[in-house]
């Protein structure tokens, strides 16, 4: 590879919070690592987002019999990334939970997915050896659907293409609750390597309509009451419209990767530096921004060879 990804050398154990969002519902949070929910139902508990490995799902569940004893019986996961749910094996559920979109992009590139991911981010996938194979859901849908644990309703919906195609997002009507997976980030940089640009702000808008009252983001801290709520969902429509703006720009005059990647990096940096994966992400943001300004609607798969050319290109 021509350059290592700046998660390549992150190597530190982040610390590991768990707050109560609204009653019985709960955000495990990791200092910009890959989040995860969990909604205890009146027999019941689903979790939201599964980890990269079951190591890392047992960290969840540990948090979880902190605060119930109940059994896990749903996993829904809100999109096909291997760090949201190579480590579902581990929750024993009944019922894995997927878009029918999410289900074709595991089928297209999910184990693509796994191999670059597994490259990208080492610390995450520790204990990777337990990971059975790809994740495969039991259930899907199309626009929506919804899960009854016992009294509680929670709703499971497709509101947008943004993170990627197949992007849901998990709304609690009883407490106003939701959880986003990456669709919206708090202090973190947006991934947007399999994102669709032009789509991600409607979808914003979407979730903001629903105007909750706390949300567990796909990364970042919780966010609790409404102005935390929309001042994240602000902040991620300003870095998502700042990755595209100017790439966009430089594909209209036939510019290169490489011109887009010093335009972005003007316009995004002073906001954005300090973001929790930022360098990280930003090839990738660059690279997808490009290419759909171009007229490549369906985001390329990732590979080690795409990797190496892409690089080649960032560096002149």
């Amino acid at each position: 590879m021509a350059k290592a990804f700046a998660s390549q050398g992150d190597l530190t154990e982040k610390t590991i919070t768990f707050d109560e969002i609204g009653e019985g519902l709960w955000a495990f949070t990791a200092e910009g690592d890959p989040n995860s929910g969990v909604i205890i139902g009146d027999d019941s508990v689903m979790i939201v987002e599964a980890q990269a490995t079951p190591r890392l799902a047992a960290k969840v569940i540990e948090k979880v019999r902190e605060v119930t004893d109940k059994p896990i019986s749903h996993v829904v996961l809100t999109h096909y990334h291997a760090v949201r749910v190579l480590g579902a094996s581990a929750y024993g559920a009944d019922q894995i939970i997927m878009s029918d979109t999410a289900r074709a992009m595991v089928a297209e590139r999910g184990q693509e997915d796994w191999d670059s991911e597994f490259q990208r981010f080492p610390r995450l996938f520790e204990g990777h050896e337990s990971i059975p194979g790809l994740t495969w859901p039991t259930t899907t849908f199309s626009r929506g659907m919804t899960v009854y644990l016992g009294n509680r309703r929670v709703d499971i919906k497709h509101v947008g293409r943004a993170h990627t195609a197949g992007d849901a997002v998990i709304h609690v009507p009883d407490q106003n609750v939701m959880f986003t997976g990456d669709i919206v980030e708090y202090h973190s940089a947006c991934y947007c390597g399999d994102g669709h640009f032009a789509d991600w702000g409607t979808t914003l808008d979407a979730i903001k309509a629903h105007d909750v009252d706390a949300i567990a983001p796909g990364r970042g801290d919780a966010l609790m009451g409404k102005d935390m709520v929309n001042k994240a969902i602000e902040s991620t429509r300003d870095f998502v419209q700042s990755t595209y703006r100017p790439a966009a720009r430089v594909a209209a005059r036939n510019g290169t990767l490489k011109e887009a990647w010093d335009a972005v990096r003007a316009e995004c940096d002073p906001k954005f530096h300090d973001y929790a994966i930022y360098e990280h992400c930003l090839p990738f943001n660059v690279a997808r921004a490009y290419d759909e300004a171009r007229g490549i609607a369906h985001p390329r798969i990732w590979t080690d060879k795409r990797d190496i050319e892409m690089w080649e290109q960032l560096q002149g």
